[in-house]
């Protein structure tokens, strides 16, 4: 009776969160529902210009096995690839997010390993080098909290989604260039 109980749960949860991929614009053409995370679209769908998000904060990726261009995506509609701040339409991966409801608390560095200049985080950040001045972050602890970290000020360019851990080299959380301009938590209601 327990197990008929938690497997009910498990099947209400994934029916809460779900993301749809269209391949033309505004929910146009062949589409493709999902409600877990998926290493790799291709049979699904050839590319994705419009989807919409019932439940769940996700992931989507540009390419297969979670790599290439990030994008963090909150529940809505979106019409068109700009309106998740796209670089092209494709998402060859996504992985979704349960809403989170603790504290956040992150610590970041200018220098690879956890060292040089630091400053601890609760909240968000629109601009880093107002607060940090450093345009430049080599590692960083995510203490609590999941963050998305942005190569420019007022959350624009390119997205990393951090999950907490640490990080002791920019590559970790899949960047080549030390460069953040902002960061935000992600929250239920971005």
């Amino acid at each position: 009776h327990h197990n008929v109980m938690a497997e009910q749960g498990a099947v209400c949860f994934s029916l809460l969160f779900k993301i749809i991929f269209y391949e033309g614009r505004n929910f146009q053409g062949r589409h493709w529902e999902c409600s877990s995370d998926c290493m790799d679209t291709f049979r699904h769908f050839n590319c994705c210009n419009s989807m919409r998000v019932s439940g769940g904060h996700w992931v989507a990726y540009e390419k297969p096995h979670y790599m290439g261009y990030q994008y963090i995506i909150g529940p809505g509609e979106y019409p068109d690839y700009h309106c998740w701040m796209g670089f092209n339409n494709c998402i060859r991966s996504c992985q979704m997010y349960p809403p989170y409801r603790g504290s956040y608390k992150m610590r970041i560095y200018n220098r690879p390993d956890m060292m040089g200049h630091t400053m601890e985080f609760m909240d968000d950040c629109p601009n880093l080098y107002e607060r940090f001045r450093y345009r430049d972050i080599y590692s960083c602890n995510i203490m609590e909290g999941f963050w998305i970290f942005y190569e420019h000020p007022n959350y624009r360019g390119r997205q990393y989604f951090l999950r907490p851990g640490e990080y002791k080299a920019c590559g970790d959380w899949g960047c080549y260039n030390p460069m953040v301009g902002s960061f935000r938590r992600m929250r239920a209601v971005m």
